[in-house]
């Protein structure tokens, strides 16, 4: 079973044309009237001023859309995140997460070492782990 497609722009041109005749019929009839308005007497037609006829057939008419100008705003920029230099430190833990104590990167086998030596003390588990801190540049005053 094969959809119907519909083309729109020929619709859109056949009602244009249908609109137009029916327009083109109405200005004939309302010529006719006034003609045969004035023959009757010319009383009648200075009563009925003919300026009221043509905006009716005007408000009538189908508007002409114009196309939509297209906004041309200036994106607003989003600014760069500032890169922040970081540092790996180890740093010594116990269960419930809380840094016990931190060593420099190179220092790694200290930092078992005192994890170590707080596990037998303490009698509870520490263990090491990497972190990453910002380096704190010093500013030339």
């Amino acid at each position: 079973m094969a959809r119907r497609i519909l083309n729109r722009k020929d619709l859109r041109a056949d009602y244009d044309a249908a609109e137009r005749r029916k327009q083109d019929g109405e200005e004939e009839n309302g010529v006719g009237e006034e003609t045969e308005s004035e023959e009757e007497g010319d009383l009648e037609s200075e009563e009925e001023p003919a300026g009221e006829e043509e905006p009716e057939v005007e408000e009538e008419k189908p508007k002409k859309r114009k196309p939509a100008a297209k906004a041309t705003r200036a994106k607003p920029r989003s600014r760069a995140a500032k890169v922040v230099r970081m540092k790996v430190l180890w740093g010594v833990f116990n269960n419930s997460n809380q840094r016990v104590a931190v060593f420099d990167y190179p220092q790694r086998q200290l930092a078992h070492e005192h994890a170590a030596k707080l596990s037998t003390d303490k009698k509870s588990t520490f263990f090491v782990q990497p972190v990453k801190e910002p380096i704190e540049e010093k500013k030339e005053a």
